[in-house]
């Protein structure tokens, strides 16, 4: 064999180039895990977190959104290993379909989050926040999920962009899911992050934790990926701060008639 060659300046830089791909799967696959866990009540059980029945009058609509949102979950992990297969042609094929695929998110989960303000319990409290004010994390997180795949669809011949935006676009949704474990709630709820952050807490943190590892990969810093994380606490941020106030509540009012 011959050694030379392996260590090569060539080996090297190809070497360098593919670590991105296997970062992507792998942060698609821990998503994936963590949303089902996060969810695995309603996927063995069809109920609602803690244990509780699917609300009557949005049943079919949150099952709608379940589907849809797990289909896009399975395509945000296939996409990344047919990239590492060579197989581009199918993964732009797949991406058309994508489009359409989170575009269903959107309606279903903007349904979602309207159809809960009005049937929970004005007394019920989530993050300190009633129904009402509480309907700003899931509408919000739908507007950035949609905004973040359309960049990412945009530059989708730029996988410098493409890549990181729909990864973001993930997270971005992730609290959903990481609000329903426990031991992940449980480690930041009452503390400071939990106020300033409220549900988004987890999934920033994750961000942050995929972007050091990234860095550690590439050794350079993903700065499309590092701008879009810093964009995405700033909002999540403000979400929080926002909901609690008389803008809110006006709008708020206008969106639920």
């Amino acid at each position: 064999m011959n050694t030379t060659s392996m260590s090569s300046p060539d080996h090297a830089q190809t070497k360098r180039l593919t670590r991105p791909k296997y970062f992507y799967t792998g942060a698609a696959v821990l998503l994936f895990v963590l949303m089902f866990v996060g969810f695995q009540l309603f996927y063995l059980q069809g109920k609602a977190y803690p244990g509780r029945p699917l609300t009557p009058p949005i049943r079919t609509v949150v099952i709608l959104h379940g589907i849809s949102m797990t289909a896009w979950m399975i395509l945000f992990l296939v996409q990344p290993l047919l990239i590492e297969a060579g197989s581009r042609r199918l993964h732009m094929t797949l991406g058309k379909i994508g489009a359409a695929l989170a575009a269903l998110v959107v309606v279903f989960g903007v349904s979602v989050a309207l159809g809960s303000a009005r049937v929970n319990p004005p007394e019920m409290l989530l993050w300190g926040l009633n129904p009402r004010q509480f309907m700003a994390v899931p509408l919000v997180s739908m507007v950035v999920f949609a905004v973040l795949v359309s960049l990412g669809i945009w530059y989708r011949m730029q996988p410098g962009i493409h890549r990181p935006m729909m990864l973001l676009s993930v997270l971005a949704v992730m609290p959903a899911a990481l609000d329903r474990v426990d031991v992940i709630r449980n480690s930041y709820a009452g503390t400071v992050w939990g106020t300033l952050f409220g549900p988004f807490f987890a999934s920033l943190v994750i961000g942050v934790l995929l972007l050091v590892l990234k860095t550690v990969l590439i050794r350079r810093v993903d700065r499309t990926f590092a701008v879009g994380l810093v964009v995405l606490t700033v909002i999540s941020a403000l979400i929080m701060q926002v909901a609690p106030t008389p803008l809110w509540a006006g709008l708020a009012s206008m969106l639920l008639g």
